[in-house]
């Protein structure tokens, strides 16, 4: 890691609660909230677009959530992000197969179209040498509506955002999750 979290007992009281959160419901305190809490107003907007993006009235399916984020995680070298996405994607019910097929998702069969869809959107809107035009926005506008679509948009902005902190930060996996084929990618690191 590039930056080292301060010890849990050096952040304000006021944050405590959110770390009791976590090693409640992970086990341990997560790496990135102890770097983002380094400025405590900024860790408190984190935590609420998290929980604004987890909420039950959300438009979008736990699982296809699950899998756009695992999806982003890989293409920006996420290796923290990855690992508790992929715990997340096999806990909300996505088969195996599919988080291994995840980086071949075009070439496998095991996507369903609206997962097929929501995952180009999310490559078009993370990759540099990709770009959403209108016709994409068109398919996934009559597939989710434009709620959905929005909500589709800043979860996939708001992941690009913290899979990029984290990346430049060289936050390490937690042991979430085996990630399918880490051994094989540079550093473990999964990519495009």
């Amino acid at each position: 890691m590039r930056i080292l979290p301060k010890p849990v007992p050096e952040y304000p009281w006021y944050l405590k609660p959110f770390f009791w959160n976590q090693r409640r419901k992970y086990g341990q305190v997560l790496t990135p909230a102890l770097l983002w809490a380094r400025t405590p107003l900024l860790f408190l907007a984190v935590a609420a677009f998290v929980g604004l993006f987890e909420r039950k009235s959300s438009p979008l399916p736990p699982a296809l959530r699950a899998l756009v984020m695992t999806r982003i995680s890989q293409i920006n070298w996420c290796r923290f992000c990855e690992d508790l996405n992929a715990a997340t994607v096999l806990k909300r019910g996505i088969p195996a197969a599919k988080l291994e097929a995840l980086e071949r998702w075009r070439d496998s069969n095991v996507f369903d179209a609206d997962e097929r869809l929501v995952l180009e959107y999310a490559e078009a809107m993370t990759r540099s040498d990709l770009a959403v035009d209108d016709a994409l926005m068109e398919r996934l506008k009559s597939r989710f509506g434009d709620d959905a679509s929005v909500e589709l948009t800043g979860l996939i902005a708001f992941q690009n955002m913290s899979s990029k902190f984290n990346s430049a930060l060289a936050v390490p996996s937690q042991g979430f999750c085996r990630l399918p084929g880490a051994a094989a990618r540079p550093g473990g690191q999964a990519g495009t």
